[in-house]
């Protein structure tokens, strides 16, 4: 009981430090833009991940900026990425991102921002009170928790791939209607060209003769 108790602990205090938001959002062309994310403290870690989802080339360019101006981070022409960065400052980070060499197609975006700090443990209160126990259950909800987040980057990864196989095909099947449709204009306009001219020809060229 102790132990599933103390499990609990840890757990949510590894769910209280990490604070994050993942959000789908459209960029139009010509587009820039800006989100943000507060550190209130030195050290702690950022996690972005982004991928675009459908849009032109699949392609992105984006910039990560500290509290002082300064450029952490800066990628053109970028598919997805997934980084983790060290918040050296206190204050507001501006995750951009920028569709400016899009000048008619929009694009979709899934991105996660995560803020997370770097868990502690703290010595027992007593010497020697359960703090063995504590030490593999807190190695085991380390472990754990790493090989959730590789299933849930794993899955982003997936999204993604589906996302894009269908933006591939919805495109296509709409290349090919439209294709189609101009193919059956083309012959009904030929065999109605072909029909004027017959009928022109044997109008205009015919003789009659009186006996």
């Amino acid at each position: 009981m102790m132990r599933l108790a103390t499990g609990c602990l840890i757990l949510s205090t590894l769910l209280s430090l990490v604070s994050g938001s993942a959000l789908t959002t459209p960029i139009a062309a010509n587009e820039r833009l800006c989100f943000y994310a507060d550190v209130d403290k030195a050290g702690e870690k950022i996690g972005f991940y982004f991928a675009v989802q459908s849009g032109g080339s699949f392609d992105i360019d984006y910039t990560v900026t500290a509290p002082s101006s300064k450029v952490l981070l800066d990628g053109t022409r970028e598919r997805q990425g997934d980084y983790v960065l060290t918040a050296n400052e206190v204050g507001e980070y501006a995750f951009c991102f920028e569709n400016d060499m899009s000048t008619i197609s929009g694009k979709l975006i899934d991105f996660d921002i995560m803020v997370e700090s770097e868990p502690r443990r703290e010595a027992p209160a007593k010497p020697g009170q359960i703090s063995e126990q504590t030490s593999s259950l807190e190695e085991s909800v380390f472990r754990l928790n790493g090989m959730l987040m590789n299933v849930k980057r794993q899955q982003k990864n997936f999204h993604t791939k589906e996302r894009r196989g269908f933006d591939v095909v919805q495109s296509t099947q709409n290349k090919l209607f439209w294709y189609a449709v101009l193919e059956t204009i083309g012959v009904i306009g030929m065999a109605m060209f072909q029909v004027y001219v017959l009928q022109t020809f044997f109008t205009k060229t015919g003789r009659r003769y009186k006996v």
